[in-house]
């Protein structure tokens, strides 16, 4: 943590004074040279005093932040929340939207599905938008291609299966073992595996990009709860809490 030089906090203090009884451009250098010195020695004595100042910085900073965010979300709700092509899960009626942008490639994503899973179950009153958010590389790709072309061509739930099986998958994702994890499951791996390539499918990786970019997300998972922007693995009781504050 980096802390203001004490020139800095220097004019901080002046802002408590008078204007007429403090104006460094005044002060003479000895003058100057003096003030500092009480400055200085006062932090000396009160260093909890730069401890407090920071926590109020930075307390400012996030409500910034959360601000930012909460306006680029309502700016692209539609986007967000009802895209036409995403996933829907959960409770289609719920009175909380939460948006998981994801990649299967992604320890963390790994870590954050059953928590997600077992939120949306306790919950029961949330409704989940899943989106294709590739960004680890050429198994991310190929991951994610795979379960856009199962949900175009074999519909919602079995890229439900699908989605779930590649979230807990363990190795390399390659074209065989995505053939045979449509196989599994009863799925036309001829038809996925022509349609991995397809226009539609890019489309919705490039849409999915374009929009995670405009919200400025670099990472994944990266969450939207309704106007909350949450950034990075969430724990299951913070989430439930979140909903819960969002809620009143």
């Amino acid at each position: 943590m980096k802390f203001a030089p004490l020139t800095a906090l220097a004019a901080v203090a002046a802002l408590a004074l008078p204007a007429q009884a403090f104006d460094l451009q005044d002060m003479s250098d000895a003058e100057r040279d003096a003030f500092r010195a009480e400055i200085r020695t006062y932090l000396l004595e009160n260093p909890e005093v730069i401890m407090e100042a920071v926590a109020v910085l930075e307390q400012r900073q996030a409500e910034e932040q959360a601000r930012g965010d909460s306006d680029m979300i309502k700016a692209h709700a539609g986007a967000l929340f009802d895209d036409g092509h995403s996933w829907v899960g959960g409770n289609p009626d719920g009175d909380i939207t939460l948006v998981e942008f994801m990649d299967y490639r992604c320890g963390y994503c790994k870590r954050a599905f059953p928590e997600v899973e077992s939120l949306i179950e306790a919950d029961g009153n949330i409704r989940l938008i899943v989106k294709e958010f590739p960004i680890l590389g050429e198994q991310s790709v190929l991951a994610s291609r795979f379960a856009i072309a199962t949900q175009q061509v074999a519909g919602d739930d079995a890229y439900k299966q699908v989605h779930d099986a590649l979230m807990t998958f363990r190795g390399d994702i390659s074209q065989p073992a995505l053939d045979r994890l449509a196989e599994g499951f009863g799925l036309d791996a001829g038809a996925i595996t022509a349609q991995m390539d397809s226009d539609a499918v890019t489309e919705v990786i490039t849409k999915n990009r374009e929009l995670g970019q405009r919200l400025n997300i670099t990472g994944t998972p990266s969450f939207v709860m309704e106007d909350q922007m949450l950034r990075g693995y969430v724990p299951l009781d913070a989430m439930q809490q979140i909903a819960d504050d969002i809620r009143g």
